[in-house]
């Protein structure tokens, strides 16, 4: 079973964002995932200062099997990237909440109406029992 995460929130597309102290969220892929798409081999990610608009692809992650779109969570613009992806994608499968984080993100608009447009936890759990 896939770890999810409670502190967490969640899209349909299976990204999780998470709120950081400095009022910024970082967003990356779930456990679930990354599970379902194997080995990672390389991941596409927005620079510093894009900005990114809920729902819109904004890169992709190739594994072994496929390579698939990523969705941005929120609308805001991009603060930080994660460049360890760069030379170390497998860091997605072996830490997708910790070490595989993808980018950190001001939100545009209120956070907590941001995060409010998310699934939960319990939410996520409940759409990954069905697939």
């Amino acid at each position: 079973m896939s770890e999810v995460k409670q502190q967490f929130w969640y899209t349909e597309e299976h990204e999780w964002v998470q709120r950081t102290e400095n009022g910024t969220v970082r967003i990356g892929i779930t456990d679930f995932a990354q599970h379902q798409l194997g080995d990672i081999v390389f991941v596409e990610l927005p620079g510093e200062g894009a900005t990114i608009e809920q729902g819109a692809e904004i890169g992709t992650i190739e594994s072994v099997k496929t390579v698939s779109d990523l969705f941005a969570p929120v609308t805001g613009t991009v603060l930080k990237v994660n460049e360890a992806l760069e030379s170390t994608p497998e860091l997605v499968n072996e830490s997708p909440y910790e070490k595989g984080w993808m980018i950190e993100v001001e939100i545009g608009e209120d956070v907590e109406e941001a995060l409010s447009k998310l699934l939960s936890a319990d939410q996520y759990e409940q759409l990954t029992a069905n697939e």
